[in-house]
């Protein structure tokens, strides 16, 4: 059959709470001009993250009854590390309750000031612990990964050459090297198996821990299976093993490719390196044996984790962007070519070229769309990523939106009413205007700052 349907059916509802535009200008508002600052109630399609936002399985619930809360030695958390290691033949497996605290206790051993850390491209809860032990984050993504347009079907890759100048130049500062999987801030787009392996390479020729940030793993696999010579006969979970085998740790959110809606952890090969961070993780999460979870999630965790490798599922993820994508281009929307696994995104330096970077076009362009239709987006361009260490501003390389998608939580229809959005916010992409920060933290500002719109001459807009 040529239609690819969801491949699960729906036993459990939540409601969705229709506004009128009147409604939600009025929201947006009072949100300061923040989508993080929305209620959850006011938005009709929350594309904001696919992190703890997809539904669990009818066997997950089931997982869920069986986990034991004990706080040393639970049997949950050996039921967890078994589904880990099935999959990535680490030998330390530390749960932490998401990404961001594997990243911090990660950054606790490899950070600090004078050092730098490259990878392809690090998202920003990565930039932001790496920058808050002092150490600078660096991006070596390939060129083709900066251009929407390009059709290079490994988009993600970290370009080796630069890598390679990097470590030579660098070497003394640099204490580990990392790559993501699949690319987030670059479009959600994958890195391939031949490229995972020679960055592995690059980093141990200059001595150096390889550390795979792998919350996207399932997609980036699938990508590999569906485009890289020679892995097409060979199995998701084969794959897997390979990315992971060549590396000396990873870091992971849970929340994304394992169906959570809470949980991460980190892995490590080096008996010394876990044995800091378990005390990290006594300080900061809890015991070794939970890391900041209850055993309910972590049972929840290794059925995920079985789950996310099945190949129906992963083609009709793979699919619904796809076709998002297709749309807008016909539409003459510029998106992110080719469609990434997880979201789908707009590239709003093409779309409003005549506007500021530094005015922020992809907040103007996902504030309108949720005006319009409900949706809520999330800005990756010049607001994430535009502020220096130093204080200062700068344009990021791409002003990005991205509508991620929650796992197993949205139908097709659901992808037509987001297609219809964008038919109407392209019939009124001529009126929209930048916005100025108003109020911001002095790191990663995107989660909370304030703005104010900007009239046509890029002054203040009167209240």
């Amino acid at each position: 059959m040529k239609t690819i349907i969801e491949p699960f059916r729906i036993k459990s509802v939540e409601p969705i709470r229709m506004t009128t535009r009147a409604e939600r200008e009025e929201k947006l508002r009072a949100a300061k001009f923040n989508l993080f600052a929305l209620k959850s109630e006011d938005v009709i399609i929350d594309l904001l993250t696919d992190s703890g936002t997809g539904a669990m399985s009818a066997q997950q619930w089931s997982a869920v009854m069986q986990g034991d809360e004990s706080y040393a030695g639970s049997p949950s958390f050996e039921r967890f590390k078994r589904a880990v290691t099935n999959l990535m033949p680490f030998k330390h497996i530390i749960p932490t309750h998401q990404g961001r605290a594997a990243e911090a206790i990660l950054m606790s051993i490899f950070g600090g000031a004078g050092r730098t850390i490259p990878s392809n491209t690090h998202f920003d809860t990565t930039r932001g612990n790496i920058e808050a032990s002092g150490a600078e984050a660096h991006d070596l993504n390939i060129a083709e990964g900066r251009d929407s347009q390009s059709l290079h079907p490994f988009k993600g890759n970290m370009d080796l050459q630069a890598l390679d100048a990097f470590l030579a130049e660098h070497g003394d500062a640099v204490p580990v090297v990392m790559i993501t999987i699949t690319n987030n801030a670059g479009g959600g787009q994958p890195v391939s198996l031949k490229n995972i392996r020679a960055t592995a390479a690059l980093a141990h020729k200059y001595h150096k821990p390889f550390i795979i940030d792998g919350c996207r793993f399932a997609e980036n696999a699938w990508f590999i299976k569906q485009r890289e010579d020679g892995q097409q006969n060979r199995s998701i979970q084969d794959i897997v093993r390979d990315c992971f085998s060549v590396a000396d740790g990873m870091t992971m959110s849970a929340k994304k490719d394992a169906f959570g809606n809470i949980g991460g952890w980190l892995a490590l090969n080096d008996d010394d390196l876990a044995e800091q961070a378990r005390v990290k993780l006594i300080q900061t999460e809890g015991f070794p044996t939970y890391g900041g979870l209850a055993g309910r999630d972590l049972d929840a965790l290794a059925q995920g984790l079985a789950e996310i490798v099945d190949e129906s599922y992963l083609q009709y993820r793979i699919r619904t962007n796809a076709y998002i994508v297709e749309r807008l281009d016909a539409m003459g929307i510029p998106v992110v070519k080719p469609a990434g696994g997880h979201a789908v995104f707009i590239d709003a330096k093409r779309w409003l070229p005549a506007m500021d970077p530094l005015h922020f076009p992809a907040h103007a362009v996902a504030c309108k769309l949720y005006e319009i239709g409900g949706i809520r987006a999330c800005e990756i361009g010049s607001v994430m990523f535009g502020r220096q260490p130093d204080g200062s501003e700068k344009p990021a390389a791409m002003e990005l939106v991205r509508l991620a998608f929650p796992r197993r939580t949205y139908t097709q229809s659901h992808a037509d009413y987001i297609v219809e959005a964008f038919e109407q916010l392209q019939v009124e992409v001529d009126t929209l205007r930048g916005f100025a920060i108003t109020q911001e933290p002095k790191q990663m500002r995107h989660f909370t700052c304030q703005f104010a719109p900007l009239d046509a001459s890029g002054d203040r807009a009167a209240a």
